[in-house]
């Protein structure tokens, strides 16, 4: 199951995942589409994905979106419970936080880079939160099952992306020389030099198996147990005290109108396509209903090119579009931004 919202209601409504989805939004004398959804379950078995684009969150023309990858034996519950209670929960977060600044709206710049960082801290607290909630809940064994979760809130043209996991938020933008993917996250695996020494800190250990070399995992300290391949999620408490952090990096972007559209990826997208083919994969799409599906159909395929005896991994993917999309696109040269 998925969430989305539109700008004409609050409330956030349940979609069938393995299905497109399109949130639209009222715009002058017309309805402007601005996005799509889409996730096919991998050859795991469940689904344990779950995704939202919620339209009028925050302000009239605000948007919120969120991919969650689920992982352990009941990640497809905590990846739904966080998709359900994130949202609300940042939104009176930051309500709580900015009114301590309300006074200030006569120094619009002083006014406008306070509101930042109480959506800034709204994002960890709220983060926080919703973990503590979580491990509360006594008939949900949570102490290796989780999610990452990467959530975009969009305020006018101001853009804060809040990341926990090895999920990923890319932008597309254009250029006098063509169209660029810009990586706006960082992929937290416990192979990065920081997160690896966090978790030795706290005793836990960072190894890769013999049969799989490439792939390093957090372990107890004395057990050859979870062997959990990111470095921050909500859940996973057996982990918490051994580096495992469910708090995000949050960061901070100012759109400006070469900025086309952002992507949300869960990594069984990641795994088998490049920022820049999924960037341009959105830029060819049809339309933005066909977008989202596009890249999922372009990672499916993919999947089944590069690892044929291998079990294919969930897929979601959210498209949100900053402008509205041209019928017929230039076919412009793809570079890559990222870090």
């Amino acid at each position: 199951m998925g969430n989305c919202g539109s700008s004409a209601s609050s409330e956030i409504h349940d979609i069938d995942y393995g299905h497109e989805r399109v949130v639209y939004y009222e715009e002058a004398d017309e309805v402007q589409k601005v996005g799509s959804v889409y996730s096919q379950p991998g050859s795991k078995g469940l689904n344990q994905d779950a995704g939202i684009l919620y339209q009028g969150y925050g302000e009239e023309n605000g948007a919120f979106c969120g991919v969650f990858d689920g992982h352990g034996k009941n990640g497809h519950i905590v990846s739904k419970l966080v998709r359900n209670r994130l949202p609300s929960l940042l939104l009176n977060q930051r309500n709580t936080l900015a009114k301590a600044i309300t006074g200030e709206r006569a120094d619009g710049d002083l006014f406008q880079s306070k509101q930042v960082i109480k959506w800034k801290e709204a994002c960890t607290s709220s983060f926080k939160l919703v973990d503590k909630e979580i491990k509360l809940l006594d008939n949900l064994d949570c102490s290796c099952s989780g999610t990452t979760a990467v959530a975009v809130v969009k305020q006018g043209d101001d853009l804060l992306i809040a990341n926990l996991g090895d999920s990923r938020a890319v932008l597309g933008a254009t250029t006098e020389d063509g169209i660029v993917a810009v990586q706006l996250t960082t992929d937290f695996k416990p192979e990065l030099p920081l997160e690896a020494d966090r978790i030795r800190k706290c005793r836990g250990r960072v190894m890769a198996l013999k049969e799989e070399p490439h792939i390093q995992r957090v372990w107890l300290p004395q057990v050859d147990s979870p062997g959990l391949a990111m470095s921050r999620a909500f859940g996973d408490f057996l982990l918490k005290n051994h580096g495992i952090i469910a708090i995000p990096d949050v960061s901070y972007r100012r759109l400006t109108s070469n900025d086309q559209f952002l992507v949300l990826a869960t990594d069984g997208v990641l795994d088998v396509l490049s920022n820049e083919q999924i960037v341009s994969i959105v830029w060819a799409a049809k339309s933005e209903e066909a977008a989202a599906r596009a890249v999922v159909d372009a990672a499916i395929a993919s999947w089944k090119d590069k690892f044929p005896s291998s079990k294919r991994d969930d897929c979601t993917v959210i498209c949100l579009f900053l402008q509205k999309k041209q019928q017929q696109q230039p076919k412009l040269p793809l570079k890559d931004l990222s870090p």
